[in-house]
């Protein structure tokens, strides 16, 4: 199998990532959801800043226990952040991210975070059957 996923791979890329200290533990959840999973790349020597804010922004996310994980590349592409979100549809998906923005302060999160980013990308993933996040 090796020697035929060799010819189909084009490339690879890995990353070791360390889990935020202030975000929820990724745990197992029932079903059905979907996921965002939204990557940051940040300018180099923002990564203390980026995880100050976030400390503080992550308790306007909470509230309909969307936050599944935060995570920050330790060992590959540095200066890359992971935030991973439950929803349970798209529209869910919207509700809950305009609502963050009613709430006092999450604007002012957002302010000091988003000078710190190069790029971003969101991406939303249907977990498999086999998959602890349903």
């Amino acid at each position: 199998f090796r020697k035929e996923r060799s010819r189909m791979l084009l490339s690879r890329r890995n990353q070791l990532l360390l889990e935020f200290s202030f975000w929820n533990e990724p745990l197992p959840r029932p079903g059905p959801n979907i996921y965002e999973l939204r990557t940051y790349k940040l300018k180099p020597g923002t990564m203390i800043e980026w995880g100050n804010n976030w400390a503080r922004a992550i308790k306007y996310r909470q509230e309909n226990q969307e936050a599944v994980g935060g995570f920050f590349s330790q060992i590959g592409e540095l200066y890359v952040v992971h935030h991973l979100w439950a929803y349970r549809d798209l529209q869910s998906r919207e509700e809950t991210r305009n609502a963050a923005w009613r709430k006092r302060g999450w604007d002012e999160n957002v302010y000091y975070t988003v000078p710190l980013i190069r790029t971003m990308e969101s991406r939303i993933m249907i977990p498999l059957k086999i998959s602890p996040l349903q």
